[in-house]
């Protein structure tokens, strides 16, 4: 009986000593965003997936902004191992490579139509995840990229009064995101300030600045925008897509099983889907509160700032594209992938446009 207690103990302590080792695989994940923003919540969410697929082997810690380094040091971090995985927007690191732009935040549909789902085709299917593998050596970190949270489309922004034309836009002072999609604006006249998003009501609230863009109704409202401003355009075509995505330091991914590494690939395939599906619902509740608790008044966008905005669109990314042979390839490929699926895509999508609009209508 000794012997058998014995035994057993020992098989239980070879098996909590196991369960321990395989626990100790931790990817710490610093984030862009504080732990409350709505990204993060999914990114939780991403990290309990790899947690269940992995049988509790790897395990997920988001840390908030800031925790070991600034959100522009990010990638740096992970490419020299001083944090195992980061989190942010592909198009952040547009000054390490103009082609991360075409993976982040294609401006106007890369001029070729994209919208968010058509993009997730085109890169799940049409070549892009393949040309988003080699963007990381390219960049020359060593990481391996994942994407999880698709967004859009972006609404156009916040407005004290109503713009008629772009006449009247390019007398605002705007905050607009930085890079290419930034200097389309100013390529038209707007004045254009970039901006980090926690910066964006106080600049309203002390006039540095008097319209401004982030993303969508959700977020929008957490930064408490329609406090200065209540005048809101949903229609935009700057950041018609917007993807967010995980750098995980080269050597922490080749330390992992092969299960483990396929964990990461399902976990964020599935992320892909549940972003979208999570963003639509709460985009309309906040929507929703906004118009109907907070005065804020819809307004359609003028048609001028489409023709102008996409001649600008254009414009850079044939300039980028001159100037790069990465960025000119990723772009012919979206290029080629559009001249196939966008007739279809832009076709099925008027027609679901028709049918939600009839229908919202009625809630008038």
């Amino acid at each position: 009986m000794f012997k058998l207690k014995t035994i057993t103990a020992g098989v239980a302590a070879l098996a909590i000593t196991a369960t321990s080792a395989m626990a100790e695989k931790v990817l710490r994940i610093q984030s862009v965003l504080p732990n409350t923003a709505d990204e993060v919540f999914m990114l939780n969410a991403f990290g309990d997936d790899v947690a269940a697929l992995t049988g509790g082997s790897l395990t997920v810690e988001v840390l908030p902004a800031g925790a070991i380094v600034g959100p522009r040091d990010i990638l740096d971090a992970v490419d020299a191992g001083l944090v195992e995985g980061g989190f942010a927007w592909t198009h952040y690191w547009g000054g390490k490579h103009v082609a991360a732009n075409l993976f982040g935040a294609p401006v106007a549909g890369a001029g070729v139509g994209l919208d968010n789902i058509a993009f997730l085709s085109w890169f799940q299917y049409g070549g892009g995840k393949e040309l988003y593998d080699r963007l990381w050596d390219e960049m020359g970190v060593n990481v391996k990229g994942f994407m999880l949270q698709p967004v859009g489309p972006e609404a156009l922004g916040w407005f004290p009064e109503p713009i008629e034309s772009m006449d009247d836009f390019r007398q605002m002072r705007f905050r607009a995101p930085p890079g290419m999609v930034g200097a389309a604006y100013a390529d038209i006249g707007v004045p254009a300030v970039a901006m980090g998003g926690g910066d964006i009501l106080p600049a309203l609230e002390k006039g540095t600045i008097d319209a401004a863009e982030w993303c969508c109704p959700k977020p929008d409202s957490v930064f408490g925008f329609q406090k200065v401003l209540k005048h809101y355009y949903l229609q935009g075509l700057h950041q018609v897509t917007v993807n967010a995505d995980m750098y995980v330091n080269g050597d922490f991914y080749d330390s992992l099983t092969d299960q483990e590494k396929m964990a990461l690939e399902v976990a964020a395939n599935a992320s892909l889907s549940k972003s979208m599906s999570y963003r639509i619902f709460e985009n309309g509740k906040a929507l929703k509160d906004l118009t109907e608790n907070h005065g804020v008044i819809l307004e359609d966008t003028p048609a001028d700032y489409f023709t102008e905005y996409s001649a600008a669109a254009s414009n850079a990314l044939q300039a980028a594209a001159d100037e790069n042979e990465f960025f000119a390839e990723v772009w012919a490929s979206q290029r080629a992938f559009a001249e196939i699926a966008v007739p279809f895509w832009s076709g099925a999508q008027t027609s679901n446009a028709s049918l939600g609009r009839a229908f919202a209508d009625t809630l008038k």
